[in-house]
């Protein structure tokens, strides 16, 4: 019984296979399939006659995974097919791989070629003689997709060859200019997808050009220039900051987009706020030390806490005014705006969110508002009036909570003597703060408010009301 069920098996298994053979059989074969029995098979024999024989072998695994993978062969090799296979002799290698890099043209427009930098300067050479090979940066049948970033390593790799190592150069002021690129730092960088030339355009392998700079300060400024290819928007920006002014005076110490942002390992400054801080730090030092003390700097630099502003949130980042403006001082209260009338922000930390609208409810915020629509209306120059930074500090802003009130308020007595030469000790007590008045904070003023709350609608009720006796009154004596 046993001998008779491995009989049946050993039949069943061998029915399965005539089966698939007989439906491989039936199943064509696809004109690549066919090219591949031979092509695919081991290295043959080239057809061609040349100093340097290259053997006509396709790897299938390279194949599948190029940018080709889903092109037949006959479509770049049309002058072949399974029927149809003319031998064919050249003169060398280089004339094989010439006649082979013109079958990209046919599907590769030149509009489509030239948008690489890299790729116009190679068809500006074509037309003075010099014919490029796609194949020698693309590959053959292992075309390697640009977005997987193969042909990106390739192009490193040739960069990398000299760049990787200490090669300087000597600048026309004897300044030394280091030309090593960190690796390690250019793949941690926001555009460690992007290739050299993607940059550094004018560089490829074909073309190296030289150039001369007079200082390193001169090479950063122009290398900043190329930013602006790809964010032409903030390039934009720039030029109506403080900045692009000192420079465009002749200060060449006026920062570039590279000091800011790093030259190859270029940061993402938006998810590190410290930092985006410590940047500014490289010019504005003694600001920097200033604002680290304060409430804001010491939450995020000792605790670390992403809420607090930073020195682009007050001043932006690249279209930053001049803070000495009488325009960027009447703005301030709406800086502060940003993060005090934040209810998600301010309920962290139990801060009322009422700070600039009772400020703009006071004196000073009225005034402010006055003087703007005037300023508007009738083109006339405002006054400086007292804005949320006169009170609390700028870069030094300290808190009210855990100071002594009495050392708060002869502070605020200073500051509105600036404004207030004659004011007393018992000036700055006619302020109620950004609080509302409760019975806990002013109860005095709570309930002389509260009394009007309650009054006032009961003299306009008895008024009305004695308006229509009166009338009644007189229709019924006429």
């Amino acid at each position: 019984m046993e001998r008779r069920k491995q009989w049946m098996g050993w039949l069943t298994t061998g029915l399965v296979l005539i089966l698939a053979a007989v439906a491989q059989a039936a199943t064509p074969m696809s004109e690549s399939e066919k090219c591949l029995v031979c092509h695919g098979r081991a290295p043959i024999e080239p057809t061609a006659v040349g100093v340097e024989p290259a053997a006509p072998y396709v790897d299938r695994t390279a194949l599948a995974a190029s940018a080709h993978s889903e092109t037949a062969c006959f479509e770049c090799h049309r002058d072949f097919a399974s029927g149809k296979h003319p031998r064919q002799r050249f003169r060398d290698a280089q004339q094989r791989k010439l006649r082979y890099a013109r079958l990209c043209r046919q599907c590769h427009s030149d509009a489509e070629i030239t948008l690489k930098p890299v790729h116009a300067r190679l068809l500006e050479q074509a037309q003075e003689g010099v014919a490029p090979v796609c194949t020698d940066c693309h590959g053959a049948h292992n075309v390697a997709p640009i977005s997987g970033g193969k042909i990106l390593q390739s192009e490193r790799r040739y960069c990398l060859g000299c760049h990787e190592h200490p090669v300087s150069t000597v600048l026309q002021s004897g300044e030394t200019l280091m030309l090593q690129t960190d690796l390690k730092v250019l793949d941690g960088s926001e555009h460690h997808m992007l290739s050299c030339s993607d940059c550094h355009f004018g560089f490829s392998a074909q073309e190296h050009p030289q150039r001369n700079f007079r200082t390193r300060r001169d090479y950063a400024i122009a290398s900043s220039d190329s930013c602006k290819r790809c964010h032409f928007d903030k390039h934009t920006r720039t030029l109506e900051s403080i900045h692009y002014a000192i420079l465009n005076q002749g200060n060449q110490l006026a920062p570039v987009c590279t000091d800011c942002h790093g030259a190859h390992g270029i940061a993402a400054v938006g998810k590190d706020r410290a930092f985006s801080a410590k940047r500014c730090k490289q010019c504005h030092s003694a600001v920097y030390e200033t604002y680290a003390r304060s409430i804001h700097g010491n939450a995020l630099i000792n605790e670390h806490n992403q809420d607090v502003p930073v020195c682009i949130d007050c001043h932006r980042a690249h279209d930053i005014v001049n803070p000495l403006t009488l325009e960027f001082h009447d703005g301030i209260p709406d800086t502060c705006a940003n993060c005090h009338s934040n209810k998600r922000i301010m309920g962290k930390y139990g801060l009322s969110t009422d700070v600039v609208k009772t400020y703009l409810s006071d004196f000073h915020g009225v005034t402010l508002n006055f003087y703007r629509k005037q300023k508007e209306a009738l083109l006339k120059p405002g006054r400086p009036i007292a804005v949320c930074t006169d009170c609390h500090g700028t870069h030094d802003i300290a808190s009210d909570a855990e100071s002594d009130p009495r050392v708060v308020k002869e502070r605020l007595l200073l500051r509105c003597q600036k404004c207030h030469p004659e004011a007393t000790e018992n000036f700055p007590d006619a302020w109620l703060s950004h609080y509302e008045p409760t019975l806990e904070k002013a109860p005095v003023v709570y309930l002389v408010n509260l009394s009007y709350r309650i009054f006032l609608p009961i003299m306009v009720v008895g008024l009305i009301l004695q308006i229509l006796l009166h009338i009644w009154r007189y229709a019924v004596n006429r």
